[in-house]
């Protein structure tokens, strides 16, 4: 029987800062997703919750690369 989900990727055997950089690249394609609404989608409603969700990525982003500067410390 095929399964119609893959198992979720096991990263037990990652490195904490890979694991950071791989979050970073998650963030990173969050982002181009979310410009790519804003661009769609330019009424109020929409726009608005588009644009919150990039602010809070690139909060997110920030404390990423805090904690990535610390690790690499």
């Amino acid at each position: 029987m095929l399964k119609i989900v893959p198992d979720p990727p096991d990263h037990s055997n990652q490195s904490l800062e890979d694991v950071l950089v791989q979050i970073s690249e998650y963030l990173a394609c969050a982002r181009a997703v979310a410009l790519q609404t804003v661009l769609l989608d330019s009424k109020p409603p929409g726009q608005l919750l588009t644009l919150t969700t990039l602010h809070e990525i690139e909060n997110a982003r920030g404390l990423l690369e805090v904690a990535l500067s610390k690790v690499q410390l």
